[in-house]
């Protein structure tokens, strides 16, 4: 069954509307959803021998939120970053004094 025609119910359910067959078509056509008649009939059967609260309350609450982790990758290009920096750093410098080499020579 398409989730489209359990949330038609739901919608009707929390409206505080009766979700009797005329009521979900309404929804469902409101949506944009064409209806088979056969899913609306069963879902409506369904539904009457249900308490959609107790439903709601019982049912898994989905997946736990995972802490937040900084990835360690993320720290190794900063890292090579500065070390590529110090060794051009380096190179200038040691450029710059044998440069000054050659005119004391």
């Amino acid at each position: 069954m398409s989730s489209a025609y359990i949330h038609a119910a739901l919608l009707l359910h929390f409206a505080g509307q009766p979700i009797d067959e005329e009521k979900l078509k309404k929804v469902l056509e409101a949506a944009g959803v064409s209806v088979d008649e056969s899913r609306v009939k069963a879902l409506t059967a369904a539904i009457s021998e249900i308490n959609i609260d107790e439903a709601i309350k019982s049912a898994p609450v989905g997946f736990a939120p995972t802490p937040a982790v900084a990835p360690v990758e993320e720290a190794k290009p900063k890292e090579e970053k500065k070390k590529e920096e110090k060794k051009e750093e380096k190179k200038e410098e040691e450029e710059a004094l044998a440069g000054l080499g050659a005119l004391f020579g």
